[in-house]
């Protein structure tokens, strides 16, 4: 239709129309004179909605499921993004927790050995030259780490330092077979050498055959000339077990190390050596050692009149207060002790 003068004034009046029927429609309350209408259009007209609705509903339903489908799972992924977040801040609470007992307890072991030591992590592991057990530390030349300097940790000796770059260095650990230290023992002072065997435990050769030595010993660095490799009184391990002497010149001691070289994270390397040895001050102190309490024993015997006396003297009862609980005297007293009075089983039936 052209918007002409004409099509507006019928606009105008179907409006004015539509107006005047709904007032009469409100007005007329239940009465409403187009009521009738109504109804015959909603009789004609009805099934028609209900055939449409039929075919729309379930595009419109399926509209909808597709929509909140896309909101839940919209959902769901953000859940799953915090979920995830949270999963990775308590993984890293719980390693930041782990790194902060280790770097505590390498500075308080190298407080106690009044070492200097620059920190490092432990950045990869394996064989970076050839075969061998090393580690790759993130510290190195620019850091002020040198070839042959002492590594450590919190628990004793990790290693010494081989090749140094710029920013990172290798560290041959003291479990490597080609890994050998000088060692001392604690208290007796018998000095040997450490070398490395894989997952097993260091195999020490002393160089006393005669060393007196056993399980729980323990054993600290010794220490190298100008404190290279080495540096004096660094913990080593403890002897898990000594093989017999023989007819060797020395004796082969296996050493547990202190610490596990497939766990490393923090290390430090020693880029001052102490002024004087530490000796054994390095070392945990060992547990004190509790002496088991004996049991103490009672003798008691019975008296002609029925009491119980004790070791002292002292009279702690009587075996005729308990007749009267159905036990009889006399099997008490076939118990108990009696001195000079003693008949076997035999004869004392006889007499009954």
């Amino acid at each position: 239709m052209r918007d002409t003068r004409e099509s507006r004034l019928l606009l105008v009046l179907l409006i004015a129309i539509a107006f005047a029927l709904i007032t009469v429609d409100i007005r007329g309350g239940e009465g409403s004179p187009v009521d009738g209408a109504r109804q015959a259009a909603a009789t004609i007209f009805g099934p028609v909605e209900n055939g449409v609705a039929a075919v729309v509903d379930p595009v419109g339903n399926a509209i909808g499921a597709v929509r909140d489908s896309g909101r839940r799972h919209d959902r769901i992924s953000a859940l799953e993004q915090e979920n995830a977040a949270l999963k990775a801040k308590l993984g890293s609470d719980d390693r930041n927790n782990s790194r902060v007992r280790q770097l505590d307890a390498m500075l308080k072991t190298a407080g106690a050995g009044q070492y200097a030591i620059k920190g490092a992590q432990v950045i990869a592991i394996g064989a970076a030259q050839g075969f061998s057990w090393t580690i790759t530390i993130d510290a190195g030349s620019d850091d002020g780490i040198r070839r042959d300097m002492t590594v450590l940790n919190g628990e004793g000796l990790v290693g010494r330092v081989t090749t140094v770059g710029p920013s990172t260095s290798t560290v041959l650990l003291a479990s490597d077979p080609g890994f050998t230290v000088g060692t001392r023992m604690e208290k007796t002072d018998e000095l040997g050498f450490a070398t490395g065997q894989g997952s097993r435990p260091l195999s020490v050769q002393f160089l006393n055959g005669k060393a007196k030595v056993k399980t729980g010993d323990r054993l600290v660095t010794f220490g190298s000339s100008k404190d290279k490799p080495f540096v004096p009184g660094v913990p080593v391990g403890e002897v898990v077990r000594v093989d017999p002497a023989g007819g060797a010149l020395t004796r082969t001691v296996h050493v547990k190390p202190y610490v596990g070289f497939t766990k490393l994270d923090i290390v430090g390397v020693v880029v001052q050596a102490p002024r004087s040895d530490p000796r054994d001050a390095v070392l945990p102190k060992q547990p004190a050692r509790t002496k088991p309490k004996p049991t103490p024993t009672v003798t008691v015997t019975v008296q002609p009149n029925g009491d119980l006396v004790d070791g002292s003297g002292k009279v702690v009862g009587n075996i005729n207060e308990n007749q009267g609980d159905g036990t009889a005297a006399g099997d008490q007293q076939g118990n108990a002790q009696q001195p000079g009075n003693q008949q076997p089983d035999n004869a004392a039936n006889d007499q009954e």
